[in-house]
């Protein structure tokens, strides 16, 4: 048995991370604490003083665990990893943790190449960004490719020149062909520096140099070159007209500001590049109106520059932060360099923290809104649907289901759960299909409904919590028609479940959702767009995280594999492969004239696969 009493005692005065947990084991809480003596004996001596949400928290802690660290940054470092880890509930949680992509130039190699990436590497190489997406690190790679014709593949050239054919972008001018030996390193270094110049965004260099060549062009009468190159001209003017230096340091920033109402908050970062703003993301806090502006931001930081694999020069924010000595020592870790973190009081960076602010307040406004509009459907949906069904009260939780496949393989089903007409989605379930390995729907779904509502059951029997698979919706919902409903009926009533509603959500010829059948009903959705609205949402994201687990496990299973180790297998072939026959075990198994039948894989390919697997 815990006591915390007694626990409390026994906490040493060192810094280090404190785990709170529930009584069910969970990890409610994590924190860090210069001295965790002190800091975590205030949970629980002046919990009078605390308010609501920490309040909160503290009745359901029943019991703590700590980790002694040598150093405060240590313990900071520790606490970072170990909410991206848990994510507990009562630590504020940032929704998008993701890497963002950058542009990299490999210049280490002979002839450097310019790739997108979400790693940064010690590896020589240049890197630009972050871009806050990636259709515009994409639509910027696409530029350069059209106005500086370097090589894109990955050979490697050094005594191979002009021993293979040259590739399509060759032929077709986007590249100036290193591998047929028509470019010196030196002349195509030239250009890639003139690609870091781009990038950097000193594009009036680029173009007065461009200049330069085309009036050349023009005087010894090479009409077609200097067109070319009044071309590429244009276009750099139209890029360079769209950026605006925001800042005179031409220091790379992050510029963070936020707004806050009384229940949520939006967080802004603006990404600042060599004096340019190069994107921006927002993020929003709901129901955290108990911290403070200094804790929310500290919050922030943490969990931001935890996560991202680029830390700038200076990072400029609204207000200033708890134990900023620290966090910058471990953001010069991380950096390798140092970092500055800002608060303005008057001047440039103040007038940019106004400007992130103002786009905060915009984007909190706009939340605001969605998420008004999207209660309006929800609650105006649920009246309808209830109605359709002549039910007595509106469905508190309603599941839909679909299933996913891809020829013989991944075959896949999602349970998607909405609550009061809203999406639960920590109630979300994904199922991989295992009775069956062929295309089948009605198979698919009855195995679905039959796990899921004998987990059901179990829990009945076992008298324990509804949650989870223990708590039974008010309408399943399932993508398909009378069949797909009748089956989900007989499988309730073998399993004895009885008065939950089934309902089909059929499509139309062109995959649309038109209408809501039942056993005895059939609703044509044309007759009313708002429950259109409402249902269409509920089966495009059953659809949506089906199609997403399918994917998920598509790239797993086409990743790596043992046809990597036959010549002559990429991985265009190896998915064809994999999607005529299923899986390797009937690989292994298919004959020379079986293995032939499969769309790029020739006689002699396919007798080197069957070689391979007989040995």
């Amino acid at each position: 048995m815990f006591d915390i009493a007694e626990e409390l005692k026994k906490l040493p005065e060192k810094p280090g991370v404190y785990i709170m947990k529930n009584k069910d084991g969970e990890i409610i809480y994590i924190g860090k604490a210069v001295v965790l003596k002190n800091r975590v004996r205030q949970y629980f001596n002046s919990y009078s003083n605390q308010n609501a949400k920490v309040q909160a928290m503290i009745s359901q802690i029943h019991e703590f665990e700590y980790i002694v660290t040598d150093t405060e940054i240590e313990a900071l470092i520790l606490e970072c990893n170990l909410i991206k880890k848990h994510k507990p509930k009562f630590n504020i949680m940032l929704k998008d943790d993701k890497n963002y992509p950058f542009i990299k130039i490999t210049m280490k190699e002979d002839f450097p190449r310019v790739v997108i990436t979400r790693k940064i590497e010690k590896d020589g190489a240049k890197y630009f960004g972050p871009f806050t997406s990636a259709g515009a690190v994409k639509e910027t790679v696409d530029i350069i490719k059209k106005l500086f014709p370097i090589k894109s593949c990955n050979k490697v050239l050094k005594n191979n020149k002009g021993k293979d054919r040259p590739c399509l972008n060759y032929h077709i001018h986007q590249c100036l062909g290193p591998c047929q030996g028509n470019v010196s390193k030196e002349e195509y270094r030239e250009i890639i520096l003139d690609i870091v110049k781009f990038l950097d965004g000193n594009q009036q260099y680029i173009i007065e140099k461009l200049e330069k060549e085309m009036d050349i062009a023009s005087q010894d009468m090479e009409f077609e070159k200097a067109a070319k190159l009044r071309d590429k001209i244009i276009s750099l003017r139209h890029i360079a007209q769209k950026q605006k230096i925001v800042s005179a340091d031409m220091e790379d920033q992050d510029v963070i500001a936020f707004a806050k109402d009384q229940t949520d908050s939006c967080i802004q970062i603006f990404f600042i590049r060599k004096g340019k703003i190069t994107g921006r993301k927002h993020f929003i806090f709901e129901g955290i109106n108990h911290l403070t502006d200094a804790e929310l931001m500290t919050s922030f930081i943490k969990q931001f520059y935890s996560s991202t694999e680029y830390v700038p020069k200076e990072i400029v924010i609204q207000v200033d932060i708890d134990e900023r000595d620290i966090i910058e020592k471990w953001l010069l870790e991380k950096k390798t360099s140092r970092v500055y973190i800002r608060v303005p009081k008057r001047g440039e960076k103040l007038r940019l923290i106004e400007m992130v602010s103002e786009n905060a307040i915009i984007c909190l406004e706009g939340f605001k809104e969605r998420v008004k509009n999207e209660k309006k459907l929800a609650e105006e949906g649920l009246e309808k649907i209830s109605a359709v069904l002549n039910l007595k009260n509106h469905p508190e939780r309603i599941e839909a289901y679909d299933i996913s496949n891809m020829g013989l393989s991944e075959i896949v089903a999602s349970m998607v759960v909405f609550e009061n007409g809203l999406p639960s989605k920590s109630e979300y379930r994904r199922f991989k299909i295992k009775s069956i390995d062929i295309q089948n729907d009605y198979a698919s779904m009855q195995e679905v409904i039959y796990r899921r509502f004998t987990r059901a059951k179990k829990h009945q029997e076992e008298d324990k919590e509804e949650k989870g698979f223990g708590k039974l919706p008010d309408i399943i919902m399932v993508d398909g028609g009378i069949g797909h409903v009748n089956l989900v009926y007989d499988v309730l009533k073998e399993l004895e479940i009885k008065n939950i509603p089934v309902i089909g959500m059929v499509k139309d010829k062109k995959h649309r959702t038109r209408g809501l059948v039942g056993r005895d009903f059939e609703f044509d959705l044309s007759r009313d767009f708002l429950l259109l609205r409402f249902i269409t949402s509920i089966q495009d994201e059953a659809h949506r995280f089906a199609l997403e687990y399918n994917k998920k496990l598509r790239k797993k299973r086409y990743s790596g594999s043992v046809l990597d180790n036959i010549e002559g297998i990429g991985q265009k072939r190896k998915q064809a492969l994999i999607r005529h026959f299923g899986s390797i075990k009937k690989i292994r198994t298919a004959s020379v004239s079986q293995l032939s039948e499969v769309k790029g894989i020739s006689k002699e390919l396919a007798s080197n696969i069957y070689e391979y697997f007989k040995q």
